[in-house]
């Protein structure tokens, strides 16, 4: 499971037009559920999003974490980061999970981030149109 986290002054995700989800300072989180994952490895990447220090101290280190600066979390499926992009000019997407697998594990780690801070989504399989304002930028990508 792979999550690429952005730190945002302010993302939001939108359906045929309709705000869907939004958030201000957090954690824009582009998820991909590979084959093979599972709950535990879903929680164990929501604590890691979630405990991840990417925000400034008073120094302006980054020794803080979403939670610690009351931030929310903004979570959006994204099949393509699964992608094997090692050879060719086309990416393969064996590697996803089944897409019933990856809406439960979407829903199950959004509900995960959900039961520790404020957390929007996007909608599962929906062609969205994603906006964010990336602070920094910062960008990781964690991979459990």
């Amino acid at each position: 499971m792979i999550a690429l986290i952005q730190r945002v002054s302010e993302a939001a995700v939108r359906v045929d037009g309709e705000v869907v989800g939004e958030i201000e300072q957090g954690l824009l989180v582009l998820l991909g559920v590979e084959k093979g994952d599972d709950e535990a490895k879903a929680k164990r990447l929501m604590e890691r999003v979630t405990t991840y220090r990417v925000f400034g101290d008073e120094d302006d280190k980054m020794n803080l974490n979403v939670k610690q600066v009351e931030g929310k979390v903004l979570v959006v499926s994204q099949f393509t980061l699964p992608a094997d992009t090692k050879k060719g000019t086309r990416a393969g997407f064996s590697r996803g999970a089944h897409p019933e697998d990856a809406e439960r594990l979407y829903n199950y780690f959004s509900d995960q981030c959900e039961s520790v801070l404020p957390t929007e989504r996007g909608r599962f399989a929906a062609d969205m149109k994603v906006s964010l304002v990336n602070d920094g930028p910062v960008t990781f990508w964690l991979q459990v």
